[in-house]
């Protein structure tokens, strides 16, 4: 199950309370105030790594909470601080604090999601709520005119909130195309991922993410995105959802049934793919794209290769049959240097 954006509830750690407490001792039964202070609340800290690229784990555990720091002891001994509780997040998260607003025209409350922060960087650390502090023990309230107190603080609770985590980037390269083009076909060819496979529209819900690997210890990340179809941009269909997932990968690879074996036309689907494409984000319609031709093991896929070579000439198109893996090292040598450019050139 791969899981793009989910909602969590975080709670650092509470401080531990200071100690109110009088040393007593075999020849000190009236000693001085001696109580310690509290040790701080854990840290809520997601971890940036690169061997994560879902946040499902979130799905199973959507409480994120930081343990507590131990009260103050006596001797003026610290309590022990809570520890961190570190979770690992994939790069390209976006992290929205979820808050709730009254709305004058409806006069009703209702939850907004404002932007709280992007986490980009590999191996990066970020605090998503801070740890309280510990309270101070009585010996900090003594005074030459107060010998005894009996003071003492509190330990601050911890920073807390909900939040909305979103995938930005899940893939360097994302399958585009229409129902049973053979997209979950081709990535189970490519890597070892293993999504549903069947003839008929919709077999893919969620995106699945495969790792292809193409030698000397060099991979890129795929993604097979719910079928597309007309009307998308206007949310009809899997619609907004779909459009969604492929804004979060740096490049397109349109995939289309070169055969036509559903009586569609292979150079009227790719038309129709870029149309709702553009029509969602004239940004997306700029990233980078090809096509891949597949189904190539049918009679009829040669007159309409020729025709989809002719109408985007300027365009590369790699023709392939991801049943028979006719055309898949091609394909994979070309998709090993175009990942490699991104890479170079950081583009998205």
């Amino acid at each position: 199950m791969f899981v793009d954006q989910i909602k969590v509830y975080a709670r650092a750690g509470k401080g531990g309370d200071g100690s109110m407490h009088f040393h007593r001792g075999k020849f000190r039964p009236k000693g001085g105030p001696d109580g310690g202070d509290g040790g701080r609340g854990g840290d809520v800290i997601l971890r940036v790594d690169p061997s994560t690229n879902s946040l499902r784990n979130f799905f199973f555990n959507g409480k994120l909470v930081a343990e507590d720091g131990n009260g103050g002891r006596d001797n003026q001994k610290t309590g022990r601080s809570g520890e961190d509780a570190i979770y690992r997040v994939p790069p390209g998260l976006s992290i929205s604090r979820i808050v709730e607003r009254f709305n004058e025209e409806t006069g009703e409350v209702e939850e907004v999601a404002e932007p709280f922060a992007d986490l980009t960087e590999i191996g990066q650390d970020f605090v998503l709520c801070k740890g309280g502090k510990g309270g101070r023990g009585n010996v900090h309230f003594k005074s030459s005119t107060h010998q005894a107190p009996r003071e003492f603080e509190e330990g601050t609770p911890g920073e807390e909130g909900r939040f909305h985590f979103e995938l930005r980037s899940i893939a360097d390269v994302g399958l585009v195309g229409l129902p049973n083009a053979g997209k979950s076909t081709l990535l189970s060819r490519v890597s070892a991922a293993r999504p549903k496979i069947a003839n008929y529209p919709f077999t893919t819900l969620q995106p699945m993410v495969g790792v292809i690997e193409f030698g000397n210890f060099r991979r890129g990340t795929m993604a097979d995105i719910p079928g597309l179809i007309e009307g998308a941009s206007q949310n009809i269909g899997l619609g907004h959802d779909f459009l969604r997932h492929i804004m979060r990968c740096r490049s397109l690879i349109f995939v289309v049934d070169a055969a036509g074996s559903e009586g569609r036309d292979p150079v009227a689907d790719i038309e129709t793919l870029r149309t709702e494409v553009k029509l969602y984000s004239t940004e997306l319609s700029k990233r980078h794209w090809f096509i891949v031709a597949n189904k190539i093991d049918l009679p009829e896929a040669a007159e309409n290769i020729a025709r989809l070579k002719e109408r985007f000439k300027r365009i590369k198109l790699i023709a392939i049959s991801a049943d028979t893996g006719e055309g898949i090292d091609e394909f994979k040598t070309y998709l090993d240097q175009r990942i490699g450019e991104m890479s170079v050139h950081g583009t998205m």
